[in-house]
């Protein structure tokens, strides 16, 4: 945790409560990370206008609960209450003129609706050396990002569910309030390890829509093979490549979309991501830390182009 939220916590007893581990003298309190990740939201995407009951927008209309500004002729089993009435009248009108108005089943016109999706996201965060080296800090903005992600779930999309995992040697999940003591260790970077454990997350949900974020900056540097680890730092290693390469076949073929947000701007890296995308038809964005958050925040937006199944 940043030196700037010790301070702001250690400022008032409602953000901090007395620790029982050993070491620390306090741990904020739930108040504190909802605190911290409302700030975060706000840094990132700026404040957002409150939305429904946290459902997503498709592309597709038909029988849904929201209604939308197109309006098509009335079909046999259409609800009553979806008629457009204004639109209705001006049918009939056009058709049977002023002096002799009758309105007639032809005449209905009923407002289109749009169907809504939910969406299983898992976030994975690289946490491998590599997030700090070179003097530039990486876990950061993507535990920030993270933070606020999950905010904006709970805020607008109940309905949705989000798991946040992170992988260096090996992969396992955190709770959200984690992320503020989130740190990167002397780790190389197990991408097997974490796509294994976001399928196996997502094979457990119910909703339709099931998609892996995952920012990281570098390549695949290990494996884990019968309880020990493959690892080559060196170059692009063929054999950890083509099991990270076949996981992300099987995504695909699962129906699970990758994004993968890229902060490194190495060609040779940028080439495996693209092979990897590839690979998964997914999507790639090859981003500054800068614009981490713009990029995660506009394609959890427009993922919801699926109709439900």
């Amino acid at each position: 945790m940043s030196m700037e939220w010790v301070i702001l916590l250690k400022t008032s007893k409602k953000y901090i409560q007395d620790s029982e581990q050993q070491g620390q003298d306090f741990e904020i309190t739930a108040k504190t990370e909802r605190s911290i990740r409302q700030k975060s939201l706000e840094e990132i995407f700026g404040k957002l206008k409150k939305a429904g009951k946290g459902n997503h927008k498709t592309h597709f209309s038909g029988q849904g609960d929201e209604t939308n500004a197109d309006s098509r002729p009335y079909q046999f089993g259409d609800a009553l209450d979806k008629i457009n009435v204004t639109e209705s009248i001006r049918n009939a009108q056009i058709q049977h003129g002023i002096n002799d108005f009758r309105l007639t089943e032809n005449d209905l016109s009923v407002r289109e609706t749009e169907y809504h999706t939910r969406t299983s996201t898992v976030l994975m965060i690289d946490i491998s050396h590599s997030m700090i080296l070179y003097g530039e800090d990486r876990i950061t903005p993507a535990k920030n990002v993270a933070m606020a992600l999950s905010e904006l779930i709970k805020r607008r999309y109940p309905k949705d569910t989000l798991d946040i995992i992170v992988f260096g040697n090996d992969a396992w999940s955190i709770q959200v309030k984690d992320l503020p003591y989130l740190k990167v260790g002397p780790y190389h970077t197990n991408t097997v390890a974490g796509l294994e454990l976001a399928i196996d997350i997502l094979r457990k949900k119910k909703n339709p829509n099931k998609q892996i974020f995952m920012i990281t900056d570098g390549k695949p540097t290990c494996l884990k093979e019968g309880g020990r680890y493959y690892k080559n730092s060196f170059g692009l290693d063929r054999k950890i490549l083509n099991k990270t390469l076949n996981l992300s076949a099987y995504c695909k073929k699962i129906g699970v979309k990758i994004t993968t947000f890229m902060i490194a701007q190495d060609p040779y890296l940028q080439k495996f991501v693209r092979e990897f995308t590839e690979v998964n038809n997914g999507k790639a964005f090859y981003t500054s830390l800068k614009g981490l958050g713009e990029y995660i925040f506009e394609d959890f937006e427009k993922n919801r182009r699926k109709k439900m199944r």
